[in-house]
């Protein structure tokens, strides 16, 4: 069986090498592909809190697709998550980015960050409920295989994602990108999710011991989960404002071009995985 992104790539090059290669044809299948992408952003809410989340899938096919929930850095769902929302839906999936602070807050200084993002280390529970509500909500939708769901974070939002597998929540995998790794202990009763870390060598955030604990932790449960380690990342490293936040704020976090795509890739065949 062909894989999703697979089969989305030599469609794309099917149409590209029906036209001529002029730039204005090329230029006008481009954008034909790009009108199947449909994004909206959708409301739902966890008790009394209204949630702000963004939803992208290619509308040319009212085939039912693996579902993949995205969860963001300490920053809020911003325009980054959403990018990486619509990179997904290009490649078949039917993708959410997560407004887990609720109601679009976003932070743009890490005193606010740290600020939105605190209760959610202190509570891991609560995060838990608001991604559940995110999950009902991208659940309804007619082209969602609830037999496939998945999901990715980044820095803060990986943290969150193997939090929330591992308090049971029944998903087929989750990919952390630079999370934090020791919120919540492993439990082998609970977790039902395969795990994938993608790990920067240079992270001075998530260190190489805080790595060696986890690999004990899940060792000792027998968690199906791998590791990924990429030369000379810092945290951040799949951001491509990295480089530039960490300047302005004096943070060690570097964008790294090689290590995004490897892990991207990394990620792709994760899916292909456990999507079988």
């Amino acid at each position: 069986m062909l894989k999703i992104h697979s089969l989305i790539s030599f469609s794309v090059l099917l149409v590209l090498s029906a036209c001529n290669s002029t730039p204005e044809n090329s230029s006008a299948a481009t954008e034909a592909l790009k009108m199947n992408i449909k994004e909206e952003t959708v409301t739902y809410s966890a008790e009394t809190l209204t949630m702000n989340g963004f939803v992208a899938y290619n509308d040319a096919s009212t085939d039912k697709r693996p579902v993949v929930l995205i969860v963001h850095e300490w920053w809020g769902l911003n325009d980054y998550t959403k990018n990486r929302a619509r990179q997904l839906a290009k490649l078949g999936y039917l993708a959410i980015a997560v407004d887990l602070y609720g109601n679009g807050e976003t932070a743009d200084n890490p005193e606010k960050a740290q600020k939105l993002a605190m209760p959610f280390y202190k509570d891991p529970h609560m995060a838990q409920l608001r991604f559940d509500a995110a999950l009902a909500k991208i659940k309804s939708y007619a082209v969602a295989d609830p037999t496939k769901i998945a999901a990715i974070g980044y820095c803060f939002g990986g943290g969150v994602v193997l939090n929330v597998a591992r308090m049971g929540e029944d998903l087929k995998g989750v990919v952390c990108f630079h999370g934090s790794l020791l919120d919540v202990a492993p439990d082998k009763n609970l977790l039902k999710a395969e795990v994938l870390v993608c790990q920067g060598d240079s992270d001075k955030f998530v260190t190489a011991e805080e790595v060696a604990t986890f690999q004990t932790q899940m060792d000792s449960i027998g968690a199906h989960y791998a590791i990924k380690h990429y030369a000379n990342a810092t945290h951040a490293f799949t951001n491509p404002a990295a480089t530039e936040t960490g300047k302005k704020f004096s943070l060690p976090i570097r964008y790294n071009a090689e290590a995004d795509s490897a892990s991207f890739n990394d990620m792709l065949s994760f899916f292909d995985k456990i999507f079988k």
